[in-house]
Order: C-alpha cells, then sequence, then structure tokens
C-alpha cells in the first residue's frame, strides 16, 4: 500500500539530459554543464569555472554559492539553495525538500544538488545533476559527473540520507540548485579565455603531491610554490620570477613558455633535498637548484639567494623562443644573470664567482677560441667539469652587453639560419670580420674585471 501511495504522489518523469564527465574537482562544472545543455547553451566546465571568478590559486572547483552566482550570471534563477531541517522532524521536512524537487521535474526544471559522494569513509562533498524518478522502483534518476557513465539510479531513501548534511545533532543541511530559466534575463557573455580554469586545473594537480602548507602564487607562464610564509612567497612570485620575466621579455624575448612551469621554491636546504627527492625522485647536484625541462618544474633552495632563480628562468625562454639554441648561449645567458640586477629598466649580470677560475684559465691559456666553444656539441659543453666552458660563455655575453650588443646577439641567434647553427656569424657580424683582435680584446677586459 506504502508504495502504491509513493507511486501516486510521486509520478514517473525524466528530462533528456546528455551526460558530462567532470575535470578533477570540477562536478559543480560540469553539472552546470549537462543543465545549461538541455537548454540549448553551450558552455563548457571550464568556461563556467572562469565566468564564476573564483581565484584559480585556490586550485579547486566551484562551491554551492559560486556557483549560484554564476547560475544567475547565466540567466537562470537557484532558487533558495540552503535548506535547514530539524532533526526532530527530519522525516517531514526532507519529505518535503524531495517534493519540491520532483514537482521541478514535472515542469521540466532539473536540480543540482550537493550531498555527499559515497556513504563510506573518505566521502566527500559532491554534486550530482537530477534529472528525473521512477515511480515503478521507486528510484532517483541523475546523472554523476564523477563516472563515465549516464543516468544513474538510486532507492529515494538512499539518495535522500546521500542529500543529507548532519554538521550537528540540532541542525541537518540539504542543498538544491533549481535549473529555472529567468524571464527576460540577459545572461552573461561566457569567457573565451579559460586559462583560469587551467591554472586551477594545475594547481589541484599540485596539492595531489605537494607538502601540505604550501602557497602557490600565478606569475603568468609560472607557478610559483613555496613553503615559506604565504607573503614571502607572494614577494618571491612578484620580485623575482615576474621581474625576471618582465625584464627577459623586454628585451630578448616575444613569447612566454607555453603551460604552465612549476617554481618550487624550498626555504632552505633540509627543505629543498628532502622534497626534491620525495617531489621527483632527485637528489641534487648543486646547493642551489636545478630545471627538469621534461618536468616543467624548477626546484630551488632559496636560502643562498635568488641567483640561481633567475638562471633556470631563463631556459624556459631559450626554449621557447630558440628551440635550435646550442648550449653556450642557453647556459652563457643564465649564467650571466646569476648575479642579476635592473639597470635604466633592463635586465643585466655583474661579474661573479665564476670570474676567478676564468682569469686562471686565460693565464694558462686554456681557454679555447671562440670559434671551437660555440662548435662543441650540447653533450661537449655540458661534459666540461671544470666549469670553463660556462665562465667562457658568461663573459662573452657580459662583454657583448657591456657594449649595448647582447640583445642584438640573443636576437640574431633566434634568426639566424640552418647555415650557421652554431651562431658562430652571428657573432662575427656584431664584433667584427677579425675575430682573433677581438678575443685578444675579450680576454684583456675580462682579466681587467674583478670579483668582489
Amino acid at each position: 500500500m506504502l508504495f502504491l501511495l509513493l507511486a501516486a504522489v510521486y509520478p514517473s518523469v525524466l528530462i533528456e539530459v546528455p551526460h558530462v564527465e567532470q575535470r578533477p574537482d570540477f562536478c559543480g562544472e560540469a553539472c552546470a554543464e549537462m543543465g545549461l545543455a538541455h537548454f540549448g547553451i553551450k558552455a563548457n566546465q571550464n568556461q563556467i569555472f572562469t565566468l564564476s571568478g573564483v581565484d584559480p590559486q585556490k586550485g579547486r572547483g566551484v562551491w554551492t554559492d559560486e556557483l549560484a552566482h554564476t547560475l544567475r550570471l547565466l540567466g537562470f534563477e537557484p532558487g533558495r539553495v540552503w535548506h535547514r531541517i530539524d532533526p526532530r522532524h527530519a522525516g517531514v521536512e526532507r519529505e518535503a525538500q524531495f517534493a519540491a524537487l520532483h514537482r521541478d521535474l514535472k515542469a521540466g526544471v532539473p536540480s543540482i544538488i550537493c550531498g555527499w559522494s559515497s556513504f563510506g569513509p573518505g566521502r566527500t562533498e559532491h554534486m550530482r545533476l537530477v534529472t528525473g524518478y521512477d515511480a515503478q522502483t521507486d528510484e532517483v534518476l541523475f546523472h554523476d559527473p564523477g563516472e563515465p557513465t549516464s543516468l544513474e539510479r538510486m532507492k529515494r531513501d538512499r539518495f535522500i540520507d546521500l542529500w543529507t548534511f548532519k554538521p550537528s545533532d540540532t541542525r541537518w543541511t540539504m542543498i538544491r540548485m533549481a535549473l529555472a530559466r529567468r524571464a527576460g534575463a540577459a545572461p552573461a557573455a561566457l569567457p573565451s579565455d579559460t586559462r583560469a580554469a587551467e591554472l586551477a586545473q594545475h594547481i589541484y594537480a599540485l596539492k595531489e603531491t605537494a607538502p601540505k602548507g604550501m602557497t602557490y602564487v600565478d606569475t603568468g607562464p609560472f607557478v610559483v610554490i613555496g613553503d615559506e610564509a604565504p607573503d614571502v612567497v607572494k614577494k618571491r612570485a612578484a620580485e623575482q620570477v615576474r621581474w625576471t620575466s618582465e625584464l627577459l621579455r623586454r628585451d630578448f624575448f616575444d613569447h612566454d613558455p607555453d603551460g604552465f612551469t612549476d617554481v618550487w621554491v624550498f626555504k632552505d636546504k633540509p627543505s629543498y633535498e628532502k622534497n626534491a627527492k620525495a617531489l621527483f625522485g632527485e637528489t641534487p647536484e648543486t646547493p642551489y637548484g636545478f630545471y627538469l625541462p621534461s618536468k616543467r618544474a624548477m626546484v630551488m633552495n632559496i636560502k643562498p639567494g635568488y641567483g640561481t632563480l633567475v638562471h633556470e628562468l631563463v631556459h624556459p625562454y631559450v626554449a621557447k623562443n630558440c628551440p635550435t639554441c646550442p648550449a653556450w648561449l642557453n647556459e652563457g645567458l643564465a649564467s650571466l644573470f646569476e648575479r642579476p640586477r635592473e639597470r635604466d629598466g633592463h635586465l643585466v649580470g655583474l661579474p661573479n664567482w665564476r670570474l676567478p677560475s676564468l682569469k686562471t684559465a686565460l693565464k694558462a691559456g686554456d681557454v679555447p677560441p671562440f670559434e671551437k666553444l660555440m662548435a662543441l656539441s650540447d653533450t661537449q659543453f655540458y661534459d666540461d667539469d671544470s666549469g670553463t666552458n660556462y665562465a667562457q660563455a658568461r663573459y662573452l655575453c657580459y662583454w657583448l652587453q657591456e657594449r649595448g650588443l647582447l640583445v642584438k646577439l640573443v636576437r640574431g641567434m633566434q634568426a639566424r639560419g640552418e647555415d650557421d647553427p652554431s651562431g658562430y656569424g652571428v657573432l662575427k657580424a656584431l664584433v667584427g670580420p677579425d675575430v682573433a683582435k677581438f678575443e685578444k680584446q675579450w680576454a684583456k677586459d675580462t682579466l681587467a674585471l674583478q670579483y668582489p
């Protein structure tokens, strides 16, 4: 008799809605995408997240109130979203909430509900799109964006339990957003640039493996992740990473690196070594920091200073703007900015710790001609354990910098043809055809430099 009564009160209903699988933590966005599609509105999860205005640096999807706000921007009225339930009258009050949901279904209005992801331990809050009810089996029909299959069903009493939050013995809550069109509403334009959603997804993925308590800061092509105080991490992102990026773009490069490159900035040597191993399986060969191009990640010990950080930031720019760049320029330019300064709005490098060993090599006649240095393969360049190759390339860049020729060198290397793979022709065009004379002058000027 009870079953027949329920069937009479709640007749079967089904709204045909396409199923969409969510991106990580975008269950609300996916539910909205499905529901909007029913009304002929093509809005994907990324656009819905971006329109919400949620700070992508939080690394999460929209929460209930943020999604309700976004639905209103799109010309919908979700109605009263939060419904308080008195546990003493839970049966009647929860039944009333389902009855209201069912009335909307009969009117062609699906609903997004927020409830628990499951009944077991480790459950989380999760949104689903309710599209129907089966009176024959007393089951609620819904799309779960966290599942690859469409139109799942669940016994009504179990579904209502899943829908109910019980934060205390005296207060329960049910959350629902009706996808009802608001008459005469002019919906907001959908964003075409959805970088914010990609950034939120990227940071969400980082949080899955990162140590607890990290701060995440977006600086354009780079995401800075640090374990210092949040204000310190934000300051480093602005004053070191963004500063470097802007100055590199001002003079040397036209394009930022693609996607996101992660800059892990650890507060000291123990943190740096521990996390390099935990995150990347790397035992650092240097106490300062390193770059992993294959993982688009820099790992830094910031305690000794930010020179190595600026050095490593150069490499993604070189890779993007000069993909055939030989190692001598890639490392020479990066090494130049190991001791960076801003001079009249331009990034410059000052003499640094590489100078004494280079001067020793120059005096001993152990520094090769530039034509030979430039002709080294990447493997040959890096196999020089003495560091002379790095130093010679660095102080070539320094010499050109001090004479206003470095930008022309870097730009010329980006524009050179296949007939000049090493870039020696670019150098000759800057210093003149008598390279031997130039090399003597370079050596004399380099020996005259002082550090510190």
